[in-house]
């Protein structure tokens, strides 16, 4: 496991077996993932899949780019790739006075089209079409030209045509149309909550990890997920204090402290206390809120929790950082 940003700022981590290497959110720019993965002496081009939690910003600001570069699947709930395509594609805005000049100018457009097609088809009026365009021209002088029927019937007053003689150069160029910001090489769906945790076996290795950030509270599939696990990444998001007199509005403050939210340094601590194992090499403690924690307050807590089972072969308890990634922990 190498935890490359752990915070609110920004989520990824690389779990690797001898055959698999997996990124496991792509929470930072495309450049800063690279960069970290540089530090680390990690290769993306042996990644094999990105995998994503759920669709907030700091774990998929780097998704669609860092994926597109490396030409790899992405593995995502169905509701989460729903939810990134809204999030990552255009809108267009209008003013309820500019939605009400756009109908107007729709039904203007097709009063003058009715009324120009009825011109066109008065009694005794020739019919202009494109042979008869064509050898019009030829009589005029004008260079032989091929004329679209696009425009034949479309009420048009005067047919416009580019002649053989046109300056390429004055000629409009078609834009290019701009890359679709949802496109993802390949997209594989699997069936979880949402937002999901990640427990990886490698059978060869007999080696279990495990992520488990985002939760809110711990509920019971996830307590018996995250049994005889070596290596867990936990979230310890918050002081309960530090938040309650911290920065954040009301009602951010609530949905943190909600079911929705995120594990509090006493959460996390209350499950290591009551319904962990105590099997883990090594206890990594993740997610921790800039504004709303102090890394010692999230240490003291764990170690206070685990108590007597701590030792330098079990239960290490290691902090993930934002700025920077962690030495890689290796079974």
């Amino acid at each position: 496991m190498t935890v490359l940003a752990s915070g609110s700022k920004g989520n990824s981590t690389v779990i690797a077996s001898a055959h698999t290497r997996l990124l496991v959110d792509a929470g930072l720019s495309c450049r800063e993932l690279l960069k970290r993965m540089a530090i680390a002496n990690e290769d993306p081009a042996a990644l094999d899949a990105i995998l994503i939690t759920h669709e907030h910003q700091d774990h998929i600001a780097g998704l669609a780019v860092l994926a597109r570069r490396l030409r790899i699947p992405v593995f995502i709930t169905e509701p989460t790739h729903r939810a990134w395509v809204r999030m990552v594609t255009p809108r267009t805005t209008m003013t309820y006075a500019q939605w009400l000049d756009h109908v107007q100018k729709e039904k203007d457009a097709r009063a003058q089209a009715a009324a120009a097609a009825q011109t066109t088809t008065e009694p005794g009026a020739p019919r202009l079409d494109s042979e008869t365009w064509e050898r019009g021209a030829t009589k005029l002088g004008a260079p032989s030209m091929t004329v679209s029927s696009s425009w034949v019937g479309s009420g048009a007053t005067e047919p416009i045509a580019v002649s053989a003689e046109s300056d390429p150069d004055e000629v409009d160029e078609p834009a290019a149309p701009k890359p679709d910001p949802a496109y993802l090489p390949a997209v594989e769906y699997f069936h979880s909550g949402n937002p999901c945790g990640f427990v990886f076996e490698s059978r060869s290795e007999a080696v279990r990890m495990a992520i488990a950030t985002d939760l809110g509270y711990m509920p019971p599939n996830v307590k018996s997920a995250l049994k005889r696990i070596d290596v867990l990444l936990l979230e310890s998001n918050h002081d309960l204090e530090m938040l309650r007199d911290g920065p954040y509005p009301w009602a951010v403050k609530q949905r943190v402290l909600s079911r929705v939210g995120h594990l509090s340094n006493h959460a996390t601590a209350e499950f290591l206390a009551r319904d962990y194992d105590g099997g883990a090499t090594y206890i990594v403690l993740g997610h921790l809120s800039e504004a709303n924690n102090a890394p010692e307050l999230a240490l003291i807590s764990a170690e206070q929790a685990i108590a007597g089972r701590m030792s330098l072969l079990g239960n290490r308890l290691i902090l993930a950082q934002q700025s920077a990634p962690l030495t890689p922990i290796c079974l």
